[in-house]
C-alpha cells in the first residue's frame, strides 16, 4: 500500500496535467515524475485505474472541506447556513482545480463510473449534513441526503460556469437553493 501523503503529491502534481490532457494514464505518468516518482509508482500508488483517482479526487476535496469547516464555529449558526456554509467550503476547496473538477465530472458522466460518482456525491453529502450536526437516523436521513445531493450537483454545475466575483452568483444560486429545501421540508412537517 502506497503511504497517504504520496498518492496526495502525485495527486495534486496531477492536476495541472489534467487540464490539458484530461483524467489519463498520460497525466497520471507526468504527476507521478512531476511529483518526484516514477511513472511506475504512479501506478502503484493508484493500482485500480483512473476511476480510483477521480475518486481520490474527490474525497480530497472532502476532506479540504473538512479542514475548513474544522476550524470554524458552526454552533451558533442555524442548520441552512451550516449546509451553506459547508458547501461553499466545499466549492472553495476545488477553486484552484475548476478545469480538474470539470473533466472529472465528465469521466464520472459515463455509464461505466456511475455507482462510484453516486458513492463519491453520497460521501460529500453526508460530510456536510454530518458537519451541519445532522445525526438523524430515521427515514429523514435519506430524504435529507437526496435533496441535498441534488441541491450540491446543480451548484456545482452552476458554479463552473459561473465568472461573477467572489462566485456571488453562486452563492445566491445555492441559497435559493436550501431556502427551497427548507420550505419543502416545513410543508412537510406541517401536514403531518
Amino acid at each position: 500500500m502506497v503511504a497517504p501523503d504520496i498518492r496526495e503529491a502525485i495527486l495534486l502534481a496531477m492536476l495541472d496535467h489534467v487540464t490539458f490532457d484530461g483524467w489519463t494514464q498520460r497525466s497520471l505518468a507526468d504527476g507521478a515524475r512531476d511529483a518526484g516518482f516514477s511513472a511506475i509508482d504512479g501506478k502503484r500508488a493508484f493500482p485500480a485505474g483512473m476511476l480510483s483517482v477521480v475518486e481520490y479526487f474527490f474525497e480530497y476535496g472532502d476532506r479540504l472541506m473538512a479542514d475548513a469547516l474544522g476550524r470554524m464555529d458552526l454552533s451558533k449558526m442555524k442548520v441552512r447556513a451550516r449546509i451553506d456554509t459547508a458547501v461553499c467550503a466545499r466549492l472553495s476547496a476545488m477553486a484552484p482545480h475548476r478545469e480538474a473538477l470539470r473533466r472529472a465530472l465528465s469521466f464520472m458522466a459515463l455509464p461505466q463510473n456511475a455507482g462510484t460518482a453516486a458513492a463519491c456525491t453520497l460521501r460529500t453529502v453526508n460530510a456536510i449534513w454530518y458537519a451541519a450536526g445532522d445525526d438523524a437516523a430515521d427515514f429523514s436521513f435519506y430524504t435529507k441526503r437526496a435533496l441535498l445531493a441534488g441541491v450540491y450537483v446543480a451548484t456545482v454545475l452552476y458554479w463552473l460556469g459561473d465568472e461573477s466575483a467572489d462566485f456571488k452568483d453562486t452563492r445566491g444560486f445555492l441559497n435559493r437553493r436550501i431556502r427551497g429545501i427548507s420550505r419543502a421540508f416545513g410543508a412537510r412537517r406541517a401536514t403531518s
